[in-house]
């Protein structure tokens, strides 16, 4: 099968593009190195990929990808919340804009389509677990942070407005802080950014009081699941969310990681408005209920969170030590 993945030089789009590589598909995927890297794929060379360097924005570009593909993975997007606060317009952008013209191209082959969204559309809705049917409950205007999820929901507008109205096969899927060997703290990602201070010595810095909780999803699990629900007819048209099932604090997550690696390390809390300015808004609490995607594509997470950190801490270390 041919296979386009927007934003496949990406953390998640690499190990995406490394599944379906494993099981004989032929890739195209399209990326502009925003916050992905072309070193990301360097693994699969030789394989059949196609690796075109160019921005969903150009509509010409997009129908060419779009024209030989078989189905679309969608992950193209700005990423990233220090990322997010700091391009607040070209996050926007290419979030929507960008959307908008991958499904119109998909729509006039009526491609299937599996859309990459975010946990991050549930904004600050503290009901735990959060089920695909929950509000969302995002914060006001001049919090940039609440752009992004505004910008993703309405992403999924997009593509359900699209199967709905013009029969294009689609799947959307939310990810809840999805982690895993590759991915950097370059943009504020939480969990690669602690490994790589406790590897050095150097004082991890947890945002606020630490008392925030997520739960960490293994990439090679998120991969998994979109997968299996692409290939799943009952899934079309349907929303799904991906992720684990452990719920930690952060400053717990810090004190774990200094342990797992038998660091000295010392932990910071460091104010919001230190960390970010004044345009930032966190959540307490983003705990999936991934039962949805498990009834319908069979999905349930291999990797526990000790088993995930350990993967990212000899990831970091088998790269440090290579630099």
């Amino acid at each position: 099968m041919r296979v386009l993945i927007t934003g496949g030089a990406g953390f998640i789009g690499s190990h995406l593009a490394e599944s379906l590589v494993a099981d004989g598909h032929e890739l195209t995927i399209l990326d502009n190195f925003s916050t992905g890297c072309a070193s990301n794929l360097e693994h699969l060379k030789g394989a059949p990929m196609r690796l075109v360097e160019g921005s969903i924005l150009d509509e010409a570009l997009l129908r060419e990808a779009v024209a030989d593909a078989d189905c679309i993975y969608h992950l193209a997007a700005a990423v990233g919340v220090r990322y997010i606060i700091e391009n607040p317009l070209q996050t926007i952008t290419t979030n929507v804009e960008g959307t908008a013209a991958l499904l119109r191209a998909a729509a006039q082959r009526k491609t299937p389509t599996l859309v990459v969204s975010t946990s991050e559309v549930y904004g600050k809705n503290a009901k735990a677990p959060l089920s695909e049917e929950d509000d969302s409950v995002t914060g006001p205007a001049h919090l940039s942070r609440w752009g992004y999820a505004c910008t993703k929901a309405l992403d999924e507008f997009l593509a359900l407005a699209y199967h709905r109205e013009q029969g294009l096969p689609v799947v959307i899927v939310r990810l809840f802080n999805t982690v895993g060997p590759r991915q950097t703290g370059r943009y504020g990602m939480v969990i690669p950014r602690f490994v790589s201070a406790a590897l050095r010595g150097e004082t991890l810095e947890v945002h606020g009081d630490g008392e925030q909780s997520r739960t960490f999803c293994d990439v090679e699990d998120a991969v998994r699941g979109m997968r299996a629900l692409m290939d799943e007819s009952a899934a079309v048209g349907e929303v799904f969310n991906l992720g684990g099932t452990e719920e930690i604090s952060i400053r717990a997550l810090a004190e774990r990681i200094i342990a797992l690696t038998g660091s000295d390390s010392q932990i910071r809390l460091v104010p919001y408005e230190e960390a970010f300015a004044s345009n930032f808004e966190d959540m307490r609490r983003r705990v999936p209920d991934i039962s949805k995607a498990g009834r319908v594509a069979g999905y349930k997470p291999r990797y526990s969170l000790d088993q995930i950190l350990s993967r990212i801490v000899e990831h970091k270390r088998r790269v440090e030590h290579a630099a």
